[in-house]
């Protein structure tokens, strides 16, 4: 069993910056490719950014590309994302998520942290 945990939220003006962590405990792999989703009220969750395990294949989607880096420390079981220049449109629940690889669907979620951007 493997438990994930975001933190970092928070209530930011649009422009601002965050970073989000997300730790993972009990039973771990830091072979495990790590993403982050957000869902927006009213709006079907979406991936935002994806890392491998060892860094060399990372995804973004496209509106936070530039904006948004995913980063990981595998001997922390812990995996970032450096929001900035942030935009109300950001504001969401964001979430972790981990699977061994593309191979398997993510299976492995934390409960969410919220991000608020105020215009």
């Amino acid at each position: 069993q493997v438990q994930l945990v975001e933190s970092g939220g928070g209530l930011v003006q649009a422009g601002d910056s965050l970073r989000l962590s997300c730790v993972a405990s009990g039973r771990t792999c830091s072979s495990y490719e790590l993403a982050w989703f957000r869902q927006a009220p009213g709006k079907e969750r979406e991936s935002v950014a994806s890392i491998t395990w060892t860094g060399g294949r990372i995804y973004y989607l496209d509106s936070v590309k530039g904006r948004f880096t995913i980063s990981r420390d595998n001997a922390k079981n812990t995996v970032y994302l450096q929001m900035s220049s942030l935009k109300p449109e950001d504001t969401a629940v964001y979430y972790c998520a981990g699977r061994r690889g593309d191979w398997e669907k993510y299976n492995y979620w934390g409960q969410g942290t919220q991000v608020t951007v105020s215009s």
